[in-house]
Parts: structure tokens; C-alpha cells; sequence
């Protein structure tokens, strides 16, 4: 194999997901058939392990070899439940601090952010299962080893996770171009939870909803927006401001 965050080959996916392996996502060639498809789909769906169908071109471009229809990445860093993270925090009688990441497609974006966020001193990053940069050798090395410090919640459902963590007692909040107070006029102490959206077009409508404030970067230049990891951290140190 190419390296070890590939595996390939319908058996040795298959036997990867069953022996518990912590997975970022499958591929699957589009039209495929044979005796072992029907097994696959099983076990993907019993584990809920993200899976897509892609043509078979795009698996020729990542595996040289006889892939048989099937690629699978391995993730480089277990992902942890939401219960578990904001638990740890409140042992430690620490304050909450969390970002949430909207559709951020790109793994440098990701591993900037979860830099960001470990320097911060925040307690975790929660990503979507899909729609998202994937988590794999690139994010990490983008992220200088903070994804491998940093505790990463990956939802099924971001909805749920707000909820769960609003429920909890965090505030959310969120930056955006829609905001109407500057993010320094915000109280950013207690509980937090921080919402970052897309390179194309922030956070999602359904996430403002559910958003305590939304706040803005105020510009002064021509260019309208900025880099998402550079917008995190500006939010990030603020709130550390607050909160020293």
C-alpha cells in the first residue's frame, strides 16, 4: 500500500472496519458488484462509518494497485464522543471553550484552526462527519501535531451537537458577515462555544439560528472577508482575553 492511511481491497476494508480501526471515510467505486458488496454496505452501516460512491477514475488516482472497488482512510487521531469532552473539562474545574467547524473544506483551513485552537487553550474542535476536510496526514501536519493533542468530536448531526452543547449551559456564538456587533463588544467569558463557517459562505443559516449572538470582524479595506483560520484566531485570543 501506499501508506498506512490507505487501506484497499474489499476483504482488507471490510476486516479494518470490523477489527475497530478509527476511520475517516470509504470510497466506493459507482456500479459495483460482486459477492462481498452486499457485506460491505452491512458492516459500513453497522459501524456508521461514512462511505460515498465515486467513479472509478478518482480511486485510480489514489491507489495504483488492484483496489477492487473500495478505498478506505484510515484516520490518523481517534475521535471522541461530545460527552466525553465537555466531562473532562468540568473535572478539571476548567471553563469550556470550543470550535465548531461549519463545512471548512480545506485541510490546511482545518489544521490552521486546530493549531489555533490548541495555542488558545480551547478544549476541543467539532467537525461534521461529512461535508468537511477530511482528517488525515495533511490536516495534521497543517495543524503542527495540534489534531494530535487536541481532541476532535466528529458529528453525524452539528444540529444535534449545538443543541447538546447549549443544552449543557455553553453560549454560542458565531462569526459571520451577518453579525451586527463586533466581536470585541461581545462577552466571550463562561461557557463557549465558537462557530466557524465555510470558505464559500460562512456559517449556515440552520447553526445561526441556534446562536446566542453572531458577531462580525469589522473591515476596513477592500477585501470583504477574511481566511477562516485567520478569523478563528481572532476570535479565539479575544475570548482568551476576556477569560484571563
Amino acid at each position: 500500500m501506499k501508506d498506512n492511511s490507505l487501506v484497499y481491497g474489499m476483504r482488507p476494508v471490510i476486516e479494518s472496519v470490523t477489527a475497530g480501526k478509527v476511520i475517516d471515510k470509504v470510497m466506493i467505486q459507482q456500479g459495483l458488484k460482486g459477492e462481498l458488496v452486499p457485506e460491505l454496505r452491512k458492516v459500513l452501516q453497522e459501524h456508521a462509518i461514512p462511505w460515498q460512491y465515486v467513479p472509478v477514475e478518482k480511486l485510480n488516482r489514489i491507489v495504483r494497485g488492484n483496489h477492487q472497488g473500495v478505498v478506505c482512510f484510515i484516520s490518523p487521531i481517534e475521535f471522541q464522543p461530545i460527552e466525553n469532552l465537555l466531562l473532562s473539562v468540568y473535572e478539571k474545574g476548567e471553563t469550556p471553550l470550543f470550535v465548531i467547524l461549519d463545512r471548512v473544506t480545506d485541510v490546511r483551513n482545518m489544521g490552521a484552526i486546530a493549531r489555533t485552537a490548541a495555542c488558545a487553550g480551547a478544549h476541543g474542535l467539532i467537525i461534521p462527519e461529512k461535508g468537511g476536510a477530511p482528517v488525515n496526514a495533511d490536516a495534521l501536519k497543517s495543524s503542527a501535531g495540534a489534531l494530535s493533542v487536541l481532541p476532535v468530536h466528529r458529528s453525524q448531526n452539528l444540529k444535534h451537537a449545538i443543541d447538546y452543547l447549549k443544552e449543557s449551559g455553553l453560549r454560542i456564538v458565531a462569526a459571520s458577515e451577518k453579525g451586527h456587533k463586533n466581536f470585541y463588544e461581545a462577552d466571550l467569558t463562561g461557557p463557549l462555544a465558537i462557530i466557524m463557517g465555510s470558505e464559500e459562505d460562512g456559517v449556515s443559516g440552520e447553526y445561526l439560528r441556534r446562536c446566542d449572538e453572531i458577531l462580525r470582524i469589522p473591515m476596513r479595506g477592500s477585501i470583504e472577508s477574511l481566511n477562516v483560520s485567520v478569523a478563528s484566531g481572532i476570535v479565539l485570543f479575544e475570548a482568551v482575553r476576556q477569560q484571563a
